[in-house]
């Protein structure tokens, strides 16, 4: 029997080594690899129904009808999904984020990640995970690695078609038991999107393939950490890789600054806490907050001392989270 409707819940993950760049924009190619963890309290959950009458899918975000170069991105995705299948159906899509949507917060991971689950089971797709996180990367980048949890590395593959450039799972949350606690200094939108922050940086920056050529070591070194459980090791990588990619953003012609001075203020206050006995490391994605990694006995400490820092909006607490998974569905 056919599923008309069905609801699907990801996770947002947050790159520990970083992802910037493409080697094929259409295919959505990355240009280098990366390792992220998936965070169990930022979530999105994405409902899909067959509508006989649509001759578009329709979508709505976060209780509103989406903007249209928001429905052209999904009506184009969900176009890879009917060549796919070969069936022809239109839907109506219904998604939110309970947290801040394109605001350095990698909501277009779990949104298409989601997504990828929940339209695969509509069109009748026995995907696999690794068929899924392909079909994902197409839509974003980084919602590839959304589609499992735990510790998640990102191919960036060689071949010209994409097909192996997927994510795989490193270790399930259970492997680590790690916190983050996101500083919230803005909830305002991003001025500019990471789609074209990368494509400025590789056509502007003299950094680029200094970059580019750097990953590899990174991606080796963080996934040794990852399995022998060295903390000091994944926060020290952790924090030079936000800092080399945001050394890349900022050379680009013209620079893009994706921090504001509470992202400074609270970086200094990690550093302090740090100097002081306590470990805990950051990272930054594009956009203002600030990601503090840390074990789960020092995370009242930390919280309290980055709730204090003028600016700062609130602290998402979380741990890592689990697979993209199918939580509804109708006949």
């Amino acid at each position: 029997m056919n599923v008309t409707k069905t609801t699907a819940l990801a996770h947002s993950n947050i790159a520990l080594v970083k992802y910037w760049g493409k080697r094929n924009t259409q295919l959505n190619l990355p240009a280098v690899g990366s390792i992220s963890i998936n965070l169990e309290n930022l979530h999105t959950t994405t409902s899909i129904e067959v509508k006989e009458h649509l001759k578009s899918d329709e979508l709505f975000l976060n209780g509103n009808p989406a903007k249209k170069h928001e429905s052209e991105r999904v009506r184009s995705f969900m176009d890879l999904l009917r060549k796919k299948s070969g069936n022809k159906i239109f839907t109506e899509i219904i998604s939110h984020n309970n947290f801040p949507t394109s605001a350095g917060l990698a909501s277009s991971a779990s949104a298409f990640a989601a997504l990828s689950l929940a339209a695969s089971c509509v069109f009748g797709l026995q995907s696999s995970k690794e068929e899924l996180s392909e079909l994902a990367r197409q839509g974003s980048g980084s919602a590839a690695r959304s589609i499992y949890g735990g510790f998640v590395e990102m191919k960036k593959g060689s071949r010209h078609d994409g097909i192996d450039a997927v994510a795989i799972q490193l270790a399930p949350k259970e492997h680590w038991e790690l916190r983050l606690l996101i500083a919230i200094t803005s909830e305002s939108k991003k001025e500019t999107g990471s789609t074209d922050g990368m494509k400025l940086s590789e056509k502007t920056s003299p950094y680029y393939k200094g970059w580019v050529k750097s990953s590899t070591p990174d991606i080796d070194e963080m996934r040794s950490a990852i399995y022998n459980k060295d903390f000091q090791k994944l926060g020290e990588l952790a924090e030079f890789s936000c800092l080399k990619m945001h050394g890349l953003v900022m050379s680009s012609r013209p620079g893009l600054l994706y921090w504001n001075g509470t992202t400074i203020e609270v970086i200094h206050a990690i550093k302090e806490l740090r100097r002081r006995g306590t470990a805990v490391y950051f990272t930054i994605d594009a956009g203002p907050q600030v990601k503090a990694i840390c074990l789960p006995k020092d995370t009242i400490q930390i919280k309290k001392e980055l709730e204090q820092i003028p600016g700062v909006k609130k602290i998402i607490e979380t741990p890592l989270g689990g697979d993209a998974r199918i939580i509804g569905g109708e006949s």
